[in-house]
C-alpha cells in the first residue's frame, strides 16, 4: 500500500490535538504569544505600510466575518488575517524560531483569530489551534534546515520561510477552526503549499514588502481553508512530492524526519524567542553589547572604531551592503543595520534597553549616529559561526580614541530559553506597544482577556477593544 503522505499525517495530528490534551507549558505560553502579536500589531498602525493595508482590506468590503487592527468594520475573515498579519510583522518585533530563523506567530496568530472570530470559536480552541500552527511552521521549517552548514536552506535560496511555512501551517489551524476533518486539514495544507511565497531581498537593498509577507501568508491560510470547505482539494503528497512544496522550494532537500518524529510529545513553541527590540533579530546581541559598553561609560565620542563580529550568514543581512548598512535612510532600514543598532544601544533608548521610538526616520540620519556607523564594520566572526543559529550572537570589539581595545561579548540571545524575559517585562512590551494607539482601559482589557483565553466563549472579547485605536479606517 502506498504511503499516504506526510502532509496527511500531519492533519490527522492536526485534527486530534484538543485543548485538553496540551502540554501544560504549552497552553500556558499561548497566551502570551497572542496578546504580543496583538500589541505588535497595534503599535504598527501609525506606518505608511499600515495605512497601505488597511485601506486596501477596508476599500475591498465583503461579509463582515472578523476584526482587523485599525478598521472600525468587520472584513471578510480572509482580509482580516491580511491586515493583522501584515501589522504583526511590520515592526520586526515579532518572535523568532532557532535554529530555523523564521517567526513562527506572526502569519500563524492572525490566521487563527481571523478564522475563530469567523466561526465563532471559543478561547480554549484558539489555544489549540495556535499550538498545531506554531508546532507545523516550525516542524516545516526545520525540515529545510541543513545540519551540516548549519542553515537555513529556505535562507541560503533567499526565501522567507516565514512567510512560507506560516502559509501551510496557518491553513492547518484556520481549517482545523472552520470545523474541517483531517482530509479537510490535508487538503487545506496541500492548497496552501500553491499559495506560499516570500523572498527576502528587501532585507539587504530595500523596499517594505517584507512586511506585506506573514499578512499575505494568512491570508492564503484562511483562504485556503475556506476553499477547501467549499469543495477545492489538495494533493496528499503536497510536501514530498515529485512536484511538491519541498521540490518546488528547496530542489528536494529536506529532513522528513524534522516533520514527523515526535510529533505530539515533543514541542518547539516552549522555546520560540521573544524579541524584546523592534529590530532584526540578528541585531540583536549587537544591541546588548552597545548597551552594555553604555553601562561602562563608553560613549561615542571615546571611539576611534567598532567591529561587529557576527555569524557569517548574518553579515549579509546586518552588514552588506556596508555603505547602506552605515547610512541607512529610514528607521525601517535601520532595523537591518548593525551599525545602526550599536550606535542607538550606545545612545541609550527607550522600551526594554531600545524600544520603537530609536528607530525613527529622523534617528537614522542623525549626524552623530551617522559618524559614528561610518567608524562601524561587520564581520565574519569565527566565535559566533560555531554558536549560529542556536544563538544569533555577537562579538564587539571597539577601539578607544585613547588606544584601548574593548570587548563585549553577547552569546545567547535575550528573550530566548537561556535568558527569558519576565513575565513584567512581557508585559512592558505589550503595554507599550498597545498604549500608543488605544485608550488605557482598552489596553487593560485586552491584556485581561489574554490571560485568561482559555475560558472565553467568544474570541470578539479579545478583539473588540482593539476597534478604539486612534488610527481608523
Amino acid at each position: 500500500m502506498a504511503d499516504p503522505g506526510i502532509v496527511v499525517e500531519l492533519a490527522e495530528w492536526a485534527a486530534s490535538v484538543e485543548y485538553a490534551s496540551l502540554p501544560a507549558d504549552v497552553a500556558a505560553d499561548t497566551g502570551p504569544r497572542v496578546l504580543d502579536i496583538i500589541g505588535l500589531a497595534l503599535a504598527a498602525l501609525p506606518l505608511d505600510t499600515s495605512r497601505a493595508a488597511v485601506g486596501y482590506a477596508a476599500e475591498t468590503g465583503g461579509a463582515p466575518q472578523a476584526s482587523a487592527v485599525g478598521v472600525s468594520a468587520k472584513l471578510p475573515a480572509a482580509q482580516a488575517a491580511f491586515v493583522n498579519g501584515v501589522l504583526a510583522h511590520s515592526l520586526d518585533y515579532d518572535d523568532t524560531h532557532l535554529p530555523s530563523i523564521l517567526h513562527p506567530s506572526a502569519s500563524v496568530v492572525p490566521a487563527v483569530l481571523a478564522a475563530a472570530e469567523r466561526h465563532q470559536r471559543s478561547g480554549a480552541e484558539v489555544i489549540a489551534a495556535v499550538a498545531v500552527g506554531l508546532e507545523l511552521c516550525i516542524r516545516l521549517g526545520m525540515a529545510g534546515y541543513d545540519h551540516e552548514r548549519r542553515q537555513s536552506t529556505f535562507f541560503e535560496h533567499g526565501q522567507h520561510a516565514t512567510s512560507i511555512c506560516g502559509t501551510v501551517a496557518g491553513a492547518a489551524a484556520a481549517a482545523k477552526l472552520a470545523g474541517l476533518d483531517a482530509a479537510g486539514i490535508s487538503s487545506a495544507m496541500g492548497v496552501a503549499a500553491s499559495m506560499a511565497s516570500g523572498i527576502i531581498e528587501a532585507n539587504r537593498s530595500g523596499g517594505t514588502v517584507k512586511r506585506m509577507h506573514c499578512g499575505w501568508a494568512a491570508h492564503a491560510a484562511v483562504t485556503a481553508a475556506e476553499l477547501v470547505a467549499r469543495g477545492i482539494t489538495g494533493p496528499p503528497t503536497a510536501l514530498e512530492g515529485r512536484f511538491g512544496f519541498y521540490a518546488a522550494f528547496l530542489h528536494g532537500r529536506f529532513d522528513a524526519a524534522a516533520l514527523t518524529d515526535g510529533l505530539g510529545q515533543r514541542w518547539a513553541q516552549p522555546a520560540i524567542h521573544y524579541k524584546p527590540y523592534p529590530a532584526n533579530h540578528f541585531t540583536h546581541a549587537v544591541i546588548d553589547a552597545g548597551l552594555a559598553f553604555r553601562a561602562d561609560g563608553v560613549t561615542a565620542g571615546d571611539i576611534a572604531s567598532v567591529e561587529i563580529g557576527v555569524a557569517g550568514p548574518t553579515v549579509r543581512t546586518i552588514g552588506e551592503p556596508l555603505d547602506v548598512k552605515q547610512a541607512p535612510e529610514t528607521g525601517y532600514q535601520a532595523q537591518f543595520s548593525g551599525p545602526y543598532a550599536f550606535a542607538a544601544a550606545l545612545a541609550g533608548g527607550g522600551g526594554l534597553g531600545l524600544g520603537l521610538d530609536d528607530f525613527t526616520d529622523e534617528l537614522a540620519r542623525d549626524p552623530g549616529r551617522r559618524a559614528l556607523m561610518a567608524r562601524t564594520t561587520v564581520v565574519a566572526d569565527a566565535e559566533c559561526d560555531a554558536i549560529y543559529p542556536d544563538e544569533l550572537p555577537a562579538v564587539v570589539r571597539v577601539r578607544t580614541t585613547g588606544g584601548d581595545d574593548l570587548i563585549q561579548r553577547v552569546l545567547a540571545n535575550r528573550g530566548g530559553p537561556a535568558r527569558p524575559l519576565t513575565t513584567d517585562e512581557l508585559a512592558t512590551k505589550y503595554r507599550d506597544n498597545a498604549g500608543r494607539v488605544l485608550p488605557a482601559a482598552a489596553v487593560d482589557a485586552i491584556e485581561s482577556a489574554a490571560a485568561s483565553l482559555a475560558s472565553l466563549d467568544d474570541i470578539t472579547t479579545l478583539l473588540a477593544p482593539t476597534s478604539q485605536a486612534k488610527e481608523i479606517t
